[in-house]
């Protein structure tokens, strides 16, 4: 038995690999041929959650330079009058802003009611709301606190995708979910937001093959692009949203950020093409391929860069950040 589990695993890794040389060739050329058939949005209604800031901000303004009507969807009005009023100015025929909690399944049937009800249908739906939790497991007091990741992250994608339904069907739409590379990338003090995100990409991957081809799905998954949340803004222990300066460097450190508004222009091309998925920077990709074979190294690199001796101080992550700052003080002094 152990000579044919040898030979089946050599067999499978060869023809593995074989075979994906092959399939990186063909998506290469199918991805070549969507460019030339992309969706035109001119005119059609996208509906767009956490739309305030960050990476659905700009979604909304690459929409809206393609002529799109907009709904924008968040929590803080302020923020959202202003998005859509940009949105107008750049190129969108019109935008509507809606305050709505996607947690709240209530909320998410009024604002998909409310923009099928003001333009008459709805083209593409995108669920972007999210928030990051960032503890460790046993430092919370009460684990109650961490429940926001799933009911934002996972549920307010979920209520929105449910009320939406019966109108991508008819309009043989689309949904844009975005996920984040954090689905297989498993950093400490994430845990809740890593599982929420992983959940999102699996529900969505199930959903695929029950709605068949009447609404399409875009996956997209995210690896740290410049936004509130890299800047630091998380979720405490005690469930509150606050800027951590010294978290940030722990779990950021002087990793490369995409910008928001160029991950908005991949993310709605990519949409408009038709991917089944999509991760931006692209370069994200490849650790999806070390995690699959090489799981050791990854879990002992994350491990060793992330995980403290005794405080967040001697976090290897921080010293570097505060390693490359101050040369760069020195080198600009």
């Amino acid at each position: 038995m152990d000579m044919i589990d040898k030979f089946m695993h050599a067999v499978l890794s060869i023809t593995f690999f074989v075979f994906f040389l092959h399939y990186r060739l063909f998506t290469s050329l199918v991805a070549t041929a969507r460019s030339l058939f992309e969706e035109n949005v001119s005119g059609k209604v996208v509906l767009i959650t956490g739309a305030s800031s960050g990476i659905g901000e700009h979604v909304a303004y690459e929409y809206a330079r393609r002529g799109a009507c907009l709904a924008v969807v968040a929590r803080r009005e302020h923020r959202l009058r202003q998005v859509a009023a940009v949105c107008e100015i750049i190129g969108s025929p019109e935008a509507v802003y809606i305050v709505g909690d996607v947690a709240k399944m209530e909320d998410c049937q009024q604002f998909v009611e409310a923009t099928v009800s003001y333009f008459g249908h709805l083209d593409h739906l995108v669920t972007n709301a999210g928030v990051t939790p960032v503890c460790m497991f046993q430092d919370y007091d009460d684990i109650t606190k961490a429940s926001p990741a799933m009911e934002i992250n996972f549920w307010g994608s979920v209520y929105s995708t449910y009320y939406a339904y019966g109108h991508l069907k008819k309009s043989k739409g689309k949904i844009i979910v975005i996920a984040s590379s954090t689905g297989w990338l498993f950093a400490p003090r994430l845990s809740f937001y890593n599982a929420s995100k992983a959940a999102v990409i699996s529900f969505y991957e199930t959903l695929r093959y029950e709605f068949g081809g009447e609404i399409g799905i875009t996956i997209v998954t995210p690896g740290l692009i410049k936004t509130e949340m890299t800047d630091g803004k998380f979720l405490s222990k005690e469930a509150r949203l606050q800027l951590d300066p010294e978290m940030r460097d722990v779990e950021i450190s002087v990793m490369p950020l995409e910008s928001a508004c160029e991950c908005g222009k991949a993310i709605v091309e990519g949409s408009c093409r038709g991917y089944n998925y999509l991760t931006v920077p692209h370069w994200y990709e490849w650790t999806k391929l070390w995690k699959v074979f090489c799981p050791g190294i990854m879990d002992r690199w994350i491990g060793f860069l992330l995980m403290p001796c005794n405080s967040h101080n001697e976090v290897p992550t921080k010293k570097l950040t505060h390693f490359v700052n101050g040369l760069t003080q020195f080198l600009s002094s």
